[in-house]
């Protein structure tokens, strides 16, 4: 009896300390389906404007060059409505829809030729991008998987 007791107890110890689900969600996609990720974007207090405007002038025209291609199926740019604790505070989300992950994570083969055909005076371009990073204290990428049932 006590030994069917001590086998009981470590089972379900044992049972306590497994994991039921892995954390996060199921896969994003199947192979070639669209793939998604949210952009985030956080500005020093005071300068979230001179962010977004740099951003419309030098990386905007680049992402809407790309959907051109095929490579990005939507583009959309989001600010919060609120403000939120410090910590957690993003100032712009910008969500990509890819064609596939494939493509999501792989380097764009023309980009660069994008960039010296969009911003021929390459000294500005080159010096207001720094700037535009010069401003932001944090971003982070962040691929989401729609889990909406159907």
């Amino acid at each position: 009896m006590r030994r069917i007791l001590l086998t009981l107890f470590v089972s379900l110890a044992a049972a306590s300390f497994a994991p039921l689900h892995a954390q996060g969600a199921p896969p994003q996609t199947s192979a070639g389906e669209p793939y998604t990720i949210e952009y985030y974007y956080k500005c020093q207090w005071g300068h979230q404007q001179e962010f977004l405007a740099l951003f419309l002038k030098n990386h905007w025209p680049l992402l809407k060059r790309i959907q051109s291609t095929g490579r990005i199926v939507s583009l959309k740019i989001e600010s919060p409505a609120y403000h939120t604790t410090e910590d957690g505070r993003w100032d712009y989300r910008v969500t990509i829809v890819y064609k596939d992950s494939t493509v999501a994570t792989t380097a764009n083969p023309g980009e660069d030729a994008f960039i010296q055909q969009l911003w021929p005076d390459q000294e500005t371009y080159k010096r207001e991008e720094q700037r535009r990073f010069e401003i932001l204290l944090a971003h982070w990428d962040l691929p989401v998987t729609d889990i909406t049932p159907k």
